[in-house]
């Protein structure tokens, strides 16, 4: 089960693509962090890459080079960490 500002839910694995974006729809409603979300494939190829277990936030610049990886979750799950990340690397591109 996960919680977080108030919000709590059980997830069960997805099975499918539809099944993935809809938790994820979940997440981001309750959750209210801001940001869209995108999710990985079924076959989590950018969690294998990125080693994004538990849960983590990282952004990519344009070479894919990681420019920002948040800390681990559930309780280093902090997605407003990442908006002033991607203003300073934006600020010095």
């Amino acid at each position: 089960m996960a919680k977080r500002a108030g919000a709590a839910f059980d997830v069960e694995d997805p099975k499918s693509i539809e099944e993935r974006r809809q938790v994820a729809d979940r997440c981001e409603t309750a959750l209210a962090y801001g940001y869209p979300t995108y999710v990985d494939d079924v076959d989590d190829e950018v969690s294998r890459a990125y080693a994004a277990k538990p849960t983590r936030l990282y952004f990519l610049d344009a070479e894919s080079r990681v420019v920002y990886h948040g800390g681990l979750g559930p309780w280093g799950f902090k997605p407003r960490d990442l908006e002033p990340a991607i203003e300073r690397h934006l600020g010095a591109a």
